[in-house]
C-alpha cells in the first residue's frame, strides 16, 4: 500500500487543491509533486485525496451579486483597454490568459500548455488543444498572435503597450504553437502574460459590445457604468467549470451603502471595504472578511510638468508633510504597512528594505514651501471615493498643512468619471494602484518616461536604461541591486507619494466559499467569479 510522505503537510494538501481548482491537468500536478520529491505512486494517492476533498467542498448553482467601488460609462469588454477593477472582473470571467498567477505567486499554465525558453529572449508557447470560444470557434495560434499584436497597434490604445513593445516578433509556428522573440531577454515573460490585459480574444475581433472569449462565463448583459451579467459556460475547457449558474457585477461607490447592501442580503460580496466600516461587520455571523496585503496602494500624485509640481521644493515639502503613521493607524485602521514612496512592497522579493520612509517633519515641509514661495497659497488636492481612502488621506494632509500655514484644500469629486477626467490630469491628485507581480511591470506601467500611467510625469534617461538592463539581467544579485537603486530613484525623484501599502478587505456572506488571496489584488485577483460558490 502506498503511504502519504511523512514530510507532507496540510499546507501541501491546500496547494494541490488550489491547483486542481485552477484547472491544472493531472500531468501538471504530478510534475509539481515529483519536483517536491514525491514518488509517482504516492503522488497518485495524494491527488486522489485532494480531488475528493475539492469535489466534496463546492456547491454548484445559484446567482452571485457582487459590488465593486467604481465604474463609468467608459467601462469596456476589451481586455487591452481595461483600466478599472470593474473591467478586470469581467475580463477574468469571459476570457482567459496564457498563464495564471496563483495565490502563492507562482505562474501556472492556463490557455498555454507550456511556455519555454533557453535564453529568456526566444519563447515557445504550446497551447492547450480543443479549447473553444463562446461562439464555437476553436482556439489556435492565430488568436494568440492577433491578441498580442493588438497591444502594439497604436489605434487600439492598449494599456499594456509599454509592456508589449518588448515583443519584437510574434509568430505562428503551427496551429498550437506560437513563438515570441523579445527585443531583449526578459525572464518575467510568463508572469507578464498573466496580467489582465493579456487575455486572448478571437482572431479578427474588433467589436467589444459583447465578449467572445474562452472563459468560464458568457456575457449576457453589459451596460457600461451600470451592470454586467455573466452566465456559466457549459463548454468550458477546465474540467470543474464554474460553480455559479450566473453572476451580476456592478458598482456601489459609497462605501457604507456597499456594506449595508451586503448586510441586508442584496449582495453577497462587497469589494474593497474601507477599514472604518469593519465595525459594521464585526460580530455578525452572517458575514466575514477576506483580508490580503499584496502591494495595493492609494497615492498622492504631484505632476512635475505643471505648477506647483514644477518646483521640487513643493514636492519635497509635501513628502515631509505626510504623516504616514497617522494614515496607517487612523485612516487605514492598522490594515496597512507604512510605505516609502515607491511601488515595490515588502511582499515582493525585490523590495529594498534599506529605503526608509520619509519622516513626518512639518518644519522641514514649511522650509521647502517657503523656498518655493507657496506657503499660504491655495493648492487643491483632488480626491474621490474612486481612489480608496483618498478623501481621508487628503484630510490628514490638509490638517497638517494648516498647522504650518499651508493652504491645502480637498477637492472631492464624484467617482463617476474620476479616472478619465482627473487621474493623470490634475496637478495634485490621488491614484489607486492594484498590485503587480514584478518590479519591471510596475516601472514599465508607472515610471518609464513613456509609461501609460506615469502619474507624476516622471522622466529619467538613467531610469529608463536601468529598467531595460535589469529586465534582461540573469544574474539575480545584479538584478536585485539595480531594482533597489531604481526604488531609491523613484522615492527621491518622482512626484508620487505612497504613504502605505494597503491591506485589501473584501466583505462577503458567510455562505460564500472558495475565495482566496491573490497577488494581483482583491476579489481573488478579480477572478473570483470562476472559483467561488454559494452554499445552500
Amino acid at each position: 500500500m502506498t503511504k502519504t510522505p511523512t514530510n507532507w503537510t496540510s499546507r501541501d494538501d491546500a496547494a494541490v487543491e488550489h491547483m486542481i481548482r485552477r484547472g491544472a491537468s493531472r500531468r501538471e500536478l504530478l510534475k509539481m509533486l515529483m519536483a517536491s520529491g514525491v514518488a509517482v505512486a504516492a503522488g497518485g494517492t495524494l491527488l486522489s485525496h485532494a480531488t475528493a476533498a475539492v469535489a466534496a467542498t463546492p456547491t454548484t448553482g445559484g446567482t452571485l451579486k457582487a459590488a465593486g467601488w467604481s465604474s463609468s460609462t467608459a467601462d469596456t469588454l476589451d481586455p487591452a483597454k481595461a483600466t478599472l477593477s470593474t473591467d478586470y472582473v469581467r475580463c477574468c470571467a469571459y476570457y482567459n490568459r496564457l498563464t495564471f498567477l496563483g495565490g502563492d505567486g507562482n505562474v501556472q499554465m492556463e490557455l498555454a500548455d507550456s511556455i519555454e525558453s533557453d535564453d529568456a529572449q526566444t519563447w515557445t508557447i504550446k497551447l492547450k488543444p480543443g479549447v473553444q470560444f463562446h461562439d464555437g470557434k476553436t482556439l489556435s495560434a492565430d488568436d494568440v498572435v492577433y491578441s498580442m499584436n493588438r497591444h502594439l497597434d497604436p489605434a487600439v490604445g492598449s494599456k499594456a503597450n509599454s509592456l508589449a513593445k518588448q515583443m519584437a516578433e510574434i509568430s505562428k509556428v503551427d496551429d498550437l504553437t506560437v513563438k515570441i522573440v523579445l527585443a531583449e531577454p526578459n525572464a518575467d515573460l510568463p508572469t507578464i502574460l498573466s496580467l489582465h490585459h493579456f487575455m486572448i480574444v478571437a482572431d479578427g475581433t474588433t467589436d467589444f459590445t459583447t465578449a467572445n472569449g474562452t472563459g468560464a462565463f458568457k456575457s449576457e448583459v453589459f451596460e457600461p457604468g451600470v451592470r454586467s451579467i455573466g452566465v456559466r459556460n457549459d463548454n468550458y475547457f477546465k474540467p470543474q467549470g464554474a460553480y455559479l449558474d450566473s453572476f451580476e457585477f456592478f458598482a456601489i461607490p459609497d462605501n457604507n451603502a456597499r456594506v449595508n447592501a451586503l448586510l441586508s442580503g442584496d449582495i453577497q460580496l462587497a469589494a474593497a471595504v474601507n477599514p472604518r466600516s469593519l465595525r459594521m461587520v464585526e460580530g455578525n455571523d452572517a458575514v466575514r472578511t477576506s483580508i490580503s496585503t499584496a502591494g495595493n496602494y492609494t497615492n498622492l500624485n504631484i505632476r512635475l510638468d505643471v505648477a506647483p509640481g514644477e518646483q521640487m521644493d513643493f514636492v519635497e515639502g509635501m513628502k515631509s508633510l505626510i504623516n504616514r503613521e497617522a494614515i496607517q493607524k487612523s485612516v487605514l485602521r492598522g490594515l496597512a504597512e507604512i510605505g516609502n514612496d515607491q511601488p515595490v512592497s515588502s511582499a515582493n522579493r525585490y523590495h529594498n528594505p534599506n529605503l526608509a520612509p520619509r519622516d513626518f517633519d512639518p518644519e522641514k515641509a514649511k522650509f521647502h514651501f517657503e523656498k518655493a514661495g507657496l506657503l499660504g497659497v491655495e493648492i487643491p488636492m483632488v480626491a474621490s471615493d474612486a481612489a480608496g481612502s483618498s478623501v481621508d488621506m487628503a484630510t490628514v494632509v490638509q490638517q497638517a498643512g494648516a498647522e504650518i500655514g499651508m493652504n491645502l484644500t480637498v477637492d472631492r469629486v464624484p467617482s463617476d468619471g474620476y479616472w478619465s477626467n482627473y487621474w493623470l490630469k490634475s496637478p495634485v491628485h490621488f491614484g489607486n494602484i492594484n498590485p503587480r507581480p514584478t518590479p519591471d511591470i510596475l516601472f514599465s506601467l508607472l515610471y518609464a518616461s513613456d509609461a501609460p500611467w506615469n502619474e507624476s510625469h516622471y522622466k529619467s534617461e538613467k531610469f529608463d536604461k536601468m529598467m531595460i538592463e535589469a529586465r534582461g539581467a540573469l544574474d539575480e544579485e545584479k538584478r536585485t541591486a539595480m531594482y533597489w537603486e531604481m526604488q531609491e530613484m523613484v522615492a527621491n525623484e518622482a512626484g508620487t507619494i505612497i504613504p502605505a501599502y494597503i491591506s485589501n478587505v473584501d466583505a462577503v456572506t458567510s455562505k460564500l466559499g472558495g475565495l482566496e488571496a491573490n497577488p494581483l489584488g482583491g476579489m481573488m485577483g478579480y477572478a473570483f467569479a470562476e472559483y467561488v460558490w454559494l452554499d445552500a
